[in-house]
């Protein structure tokens, strides 16, 4: 028999309308979608009259359901793993299956579309040539300044998320370590009616950055 094809769709970070025609018809053609939150997924579909069945996909049972989903791929099913926002994968599930669909040779293709890290950079006046993306910063401040420490002298711009929470601890700790000169882009709420893009030593944009929607913090290199 042969298998189906697992298909990685990105989906909008903030704005519906950041959804290509291609990712919708994708949707539309497939067996089941994967998702990590089925009600937020449904919102998006809803708005896309898109009636596939969905099955819920998240960091607590994404072993299990990825031996679920393998198998039917292998029954030539054709599925669309999502997240959900932005680009499956990318901080989020998706590992798991996509290695599996690897080692049995199971087509993977990606649908490419929003990924919050890449707006933020590709907006925030920070080098592009070279960049480090991270994950979310460690919860905690000891961690945070350990993190700002092992990256103090980076040639490279250096990406992570954070989450409104914990933004002016996380900026206090990254002035504390690198000081209020560095260099340093916090992108907030992209896409959305709130979008907020700020660049600047540290210490200037600190006391402008209300704690509102994820965040992602992109620092310059050293002397930038």
């Amino acid at each position: 028999m042969t298998p189906g094809t697992l298909f990685l769709v990105s989906t909008p970070i903030g704005h519906l309308e950041d959804f290509s025609l291609r990712a919708i018809n994708c949707l539309k053609s497939c067996q089941g979608i994967a998702c990590e939150d089925t009600r937020v997924t449904q919102k998006l579909l809803n708005r896309y009259a898109i009636t596939q069945k969905l099955v819920s996909y998240r960091d607590a049972n994404e072993k299990q359901k990825a031996l679920e989903l393998l198998k039917y791929l292998q029954n030539g099913e054709t599925w669309a793993l999502v997240s959900d926002a932005g680009t499956p994968l990318i901080n989020d599930p998706g590992f798991c299956l996509v290695r599996a669909c690897k080692e049995n040779n199971i087509p993977v293709v990606p649908i490419p579309g929003p990924c919050a890290l890449i707006a933020a950079l590709s907006a925030s006046g920070l080098p592009v040539h070279r960049f480090l993306f991270e994950g979310f910063l460690p919860p905690r401040s000891h961690g945070r300044q350990a993190f700002f420490k092992a990256h103090a002298s980076a040639t490279y711009t250096v990406i992570a998320y954070e989450s409104c929470h914990r933004i002016q601890a996380a900026l206090q700790d990254l002035i504390a370590t690198l000081g209020p000169d560095r260099v340093i882009c916090v992108a907030r709420e992209l896409t959305k009616c709130h979008e907020s893009i700020l660049t600047g030593p540290a210490g200037s944009i600190a006391p402008q950055v209300v704690a509102r929607g994820e965040v992602v913090i992109l620092i310059a290199p050293e002397g930038f």
